[in-house]
């Protein structure tokens, strides 16, 4: 720690040992100026105050501090006792002209901090207020973008809570802390607002490279795979992060950051952003957004458009799948990327895919023959555990027999509660209904959930055909090897060039779909493509 001037060699505490010496001792020591900010801190009051507390005025710690109290040359005793009503037995004495060394005992005994309302409990970080103290004491010094705010929220940590139990929980909780604190230097201020939400302060940013620097630094230490109790826990972190700049509020630069993590978790897991002016722009088209879904089901909007997918034995079409569109009166066709995880947050994926599920079940009904229809199903809809009874009821509606469903999942609904979806699928296929992996490939553990779960169908995600270099054929000619071991039909998506056909089928894949092959079209265009299958139909309205 560097000697403040209160400290410096002209002072009465002259001797170069005297700083090791205070940094030693078990209690608090303060030194203050004449208008009562704090100067220097010894480690102990370091620990007790939650971190940083150069520049704070000790009236933002204590109620009842008078620097008139100490007379000149002689210590005075005090009670100083903070907001959350914990005192203190003071002894303040001058220290040279205008500044004042404070002495700190806890007065109350077997409290084991002096501020422990302001310090969480089980990571012993500072909590919301302690961390706005410093917020805002940092922004009224002045340093211009010498402060950033990183505001963090840990990905699938509610997935292990549940899974793993809230014991192991708390101590993953306790070791993100530790991470995050290695992560930062001395004098960065690290805060645990709530749940899995931390936030950390950082002084001395100098450019806009210094906070992403740090930035980096935590989505790789948080990252970094945990041993907890025998269980091996991959977690990740997303982080928005918000420089000073302008701002002079505590509130609005730490909402800058809420605002940068909000477009980090969009962004995918493992990232983080800084913010950027348009992102308050982007919040209220979101919200905007927001309430016309809520009106888009009631008002007729949704409609769904059917793309088809060969068998590649004899290129003939077998299915299709039901894509989801919403035709916005105002601002014409709004892409699914933009709404699904919107309905997805709020819950109204729930309601939005019984509707797609009665309507695409009512449409194959009306198709030649065994032609399939392929559904995408939310992780949501799982956990709402009404998928089951949904199914039943749009076949039963519909007539359409079982066996010509084919409901499609990510990786993403098995993460968050296997036990529940792997029990949900079993049941659907024990009454017939086909059970598809999409996306195969892009997550974590997607072979282990294939020894889990028997899948009628892998479908390859689209990055692996448009990627035409050796680790994705390597990739694409392992899968069409397991699937055939396992007796899984294999779709290749995104197929868009008669190269990419080729190498597929030189791979052995089962199934394509593509636009080489067939666009997304409107049902009505769904029974002349049956009868004329080399026509190009009309294709996606977006």
């Amino acid at each position: 720690m560097n000697v403040p001037a209160a400290l410096s060699p002209a002072s009465p505490l002259d001797p170069p040992s005297c700083e090791l010496i205070l940094q030693r001792l078990s209690h608090p020591v303060l030194a203050l100026g004449a208008d009562g900010s704090v100067t220097y801190a010894n480690a102990a009051a370091e620990a007790s105050f939650g971190g940083w507390i150069i520049g704070l005025n000790i009236r933002d710690l204590f109620s009842g501090f008078a620097p008139a109290a100490a007379d000149r040359g002689r210590s005075s005793p005090m009670i100083l006792t903070t907001k959350e009503h914990v005192s203190f037995d003071a002894r303040l004495a001058p220290l040279g002209e205008d500044s004042f060394v404070v002495d700190l005992r806890l007065a109350n005994e077997g409290r084991e901090t002096a501020i422990a309302a302001d310090l969480d409990d089980l990571t012993g970080l500072a909590k919301r207020n302690m961390f706005m103290r410093h917020l805002a004491a940092a922004l009224a010094r002045g340093e211009g973008s010498a402060v950033a705010v990183h505001c963090l929220d840990l990905d699938r940590f509610k997935m292990i809570n549940d899974t793993l139990g809230h014991g192991i929980g708390d101590l993953l909780l306790k070791k993100v802390a530790d991470r995050l604190a290695s992560a930062c230097r001395k004098g960065d201020v690290v805060a645990r607002l709530g749940g899995d939400e931390f936030v950390v302060l950082q002084h001395g940013v100098r450019e806009t490279a210094d906070a992403e620097k740090l930035a980096a630094r935590i989505v790789d230490l948080v990252g970094r795979t945990y041993v907890l109790s025998g269980h091996t826990i991959n977690i990740g972190v997303s982080v928005g992060v918000a420089l000073q700049g302008d701002v002079t509020q505590a509130r609005d630069l730490l909402r800058n950051g809420d605002l940068a993590l909000y477009e980090a978790k969009r962004a995918g897991r493992g990232r983080y952003r800084l913010f950027e002016t348009g992102m308050d722009d982007l919040l209220q088209r979101r919200r905007e957004t927001e309430i016309d879904l809520r009106r888009a089901l009631a008002l007729k909007q949704f409609e769904l458009n059917f793309q088809p997918f060969l068998d590649l034995s004899d290129d003939r079409c077998i299915g299709f799948e039901a894509l989801l569109r919403w035709k916005h009166p105002v601002r014409g066709y709004i892409p699914p990327l933009e709404f699904i995880s919107l309905a997805e947050e709020n819950g109204l994926i729930v309601k939005i895919g019984e509707w797609v599920l009665r309507t695409a079940c009512q449409e194959a009904a009306t198709w030649p023959g065994e032609i399939i229809v392929a559904v995408n199903v939310s992780p949501i809809q799982f956990k709402a555990d009404t998928l089951l009874d949904t199914v039943m009821s749009a076949l039963k509606r519909s007539g359409l027999s079982a066996h010509r469903l084919e409901i499609e999942i990510t990786e993403g609904a098995l993460l968050d509660d296997t036990d529940n979806v792997l029990r949900t699928l079993a049941a659907l296929r024990d009454i017939g209904v086909k059970i598809s992996m999409d996306d195969f490939g892009t997550g974590y553990s997607s072979l282990s959930y294939l020894q889990k779960f028997p899948f009628n169908k892998i479908k390859i995600d689209r990055s692996f055909i448009a990627n035409a270099n050796a680790d994705s054929e390597a990739i694409l000619r392992a899968v069409a090897g397991l699937g055939a071991s396992l007796g899984m039909a294999i779709t290749a998506e995104g197929v868009e060039t008669a190269e990419q056909l080729a190498r597929i089928r030189d791979e052995r894949c089962t199934h394509v779909q593509g636009y080489l092959t067939g666009r997304p079209m409107a049902a009505h265009l769904v029974a002349d493509f049956l009868t004329r299958p080399d026509q190009d139909p009309k294709g996606d309205p977006r």
